[in-house]
């Protein structure tokens, strides 16, 4: 028996979008969702409990940077990943192949695994499928995700057909390691570059493994939208209805809408958090760049419209001050609320999906949201 399930609740009668629930050994949340992205055990500047309080029902961390710091001994040692961040909802592990790519040349991908150096001391390390799941097995992760090649754009059609093609045979091994089924899930990822038959040629061979859910990777890498919502209507109907479909690396607001409407489950990204550092707000009439000088007199809070405790409770103007004061607090509460606005969204699609109005939803937020 899998240690998550997928219940597909409704589809929406406008869009094709789906609503369901994901229940994994720590929790069940409703999709579509978005996942903080905690990559080294913890989302930069926020609790476990200002998470909770926010909405957050399952959080990432990476195994690359788990591997090389603290350890994945340490983390087991000390009870597993949840224990480790005192967190006690689902969490899923990416396999640490985006940043391992990041890191390797392409001689240094072999057939076997993937030879790199440290970005902390630069040691040598070498990540195979089989060591990707031992880590996260140590990490003791709700979802583990299978080591693949991540394509990059743009890339050769003949590079992009191999990097798959490897990815496939990378899963079969990734499945003959998985070890709990019973207590971790495994996905697989879609890749194929951005060119349509490749992506139907990945999604045929990754969803022929009969795995609890699917990654869909590779995309959101430097080429234009339109092309990654094309790729995502060319794999749909060949992915299956009863499993949750993730777009890995994707999480601006208008990426969320557009996933959404096109049969996309779960969705991740480092961005909030990391708009939250360099001083910008996400709100519903658009990005805020707070720093900037017309905010230093404000009495406004970030978004008029959002509920959130730093909406509530702090003015533009004192925003603006910890910010170019270089405050920690700056960086907190901005990320604070751009996690919020972004699982406000998320409910609202929810809400739109069940309505069966999900494209009447998104033409009136693009209306207010400016890209």
């Amino acid at each position: 028996m899998s240690a998550v399930s997928y219940e597909l609740k409704h589809v929406c009668q406008q869009s094709g979008a789906r609503y369901g629930v994901v229940t994994t050994p720590h929790g069940a949340f409703e999709t579509p969702i978005f996942m903080p992205v905690g990559t080294q055990a913890t989302v930069k500047t926020m609790t476990p409990e200002e998470l909770k309080t926010i909405g957050a029902k399952i959080i990432l961390g990476n195994t690359y940077h788990l591997w090389m710091r603290p350890g994945d001994a340490i983390v087991k040692k000390m009870g597993g990943l949840h224990r480790f961040m005192h967190w006690d909802r689902s969490i899923l592990t990416d396999s640490g192949g985006f940043q391992i790519f990041s890191l390797a040349k392409p001689k240094d991908i072999e057939e076997e695994g993937v030879h790199f150096r440290s970005h902390i001391d630069g040691s040598k390390h070498f990540l195979t499928p089989e060591k990707s799941i031992a880590i996260q097995e140590a990490l003791g992760s709700d979802i583990m995700m299978q080591l693949d090649e991540c394509t990059p754009w743009p890339a050769e059609e003949s590079y992009a057909k191999e990097s798959l093609e490897r990815t496939t045979r990378w899963l079969e091994r990734a499945v003959k390691a998985w070890s709990q089924p019973h207590k971790q899930s495994l996905f697989g990822i879609v890749q194929g570059g951005t060119y349509e038959h490749l992506r139907i040629q990945s999604a045929k061979e990754i969803t022929s493994f009969d795995l609890p859910g699917y990654g869909i990777g590779g995309l959101s890498v430097g080429e234009p939208a339109e092309l990654m919502y094309a790729m995502l209507e060319a794999i749909m109907p060949y992915m299956p209805k009863d499993r949750p479909r993730y777009l890995m690396g994707v999480g601006s607001p208008d990426y969320l809408v557009e996933g959404s409407v096109r049969g996309v489950d779960m969705f991740d990204c480092v961005f909030p958090t990391r708009l939250g550092r360099n001083g910008t707000a996400l709100t519903w009439d658009g990005r805020v760049v707070i720093r900037n000088a017309p905010h230093r007199e404000s009495d406004m809070p970030l978004d008029p419209s959002c509920d959130c405790y730093v909406c509530q409770n702090y003015s533009r103007a004192y925003l603006h001050h910890l910010i170019r004061s270089g405050e920690i607090l700056g960086l907190r509460l901005l990320s604070w609320h751009n996690l919020a606005f972004l699982m406000q969204l998320m409910e609202e699609i929810r809400q739109a999906i069940r309505e069966d109005r999900l494209l009447s939803y998104r033409d009136e937020f693009f209306i207010r949201y400016r890209v």
